[in-house]
């Protein structure tokens, strides 16, 4: 699992993909996340606007990523 450490109160998940380097561009971002690719907290997430917090994971290709 690879940690990702945010210094505000939440992240978009938009956001984060870009922070893990997961993708490039918000564009790639959108795509995936529509496309039902993305999982936070062990269920698929269709809105890149979802606001994650400390303690939430995200998982994408057999990757984890948590935010502390």
């Amino acid at each position: 699992m690879n940690n990702i450490k945010i210094t505000t109160d939440f992240i978009k998940l938009e956001q984060l993909l870009k922070l893990a380097n997961i993708v490039s561009s918000g564009g790639i971002a959108k795509e995936l996340i529509q496309n039902g690719e993305i999982k936070v907290n062990g269920e698929v997430e269709i809105k890149r606007g979802k606001k994650l917090r400390p303690g939430d994971f995200i998982e994408y290709e057999g990757q984890k990523f948590f935010i502390e």
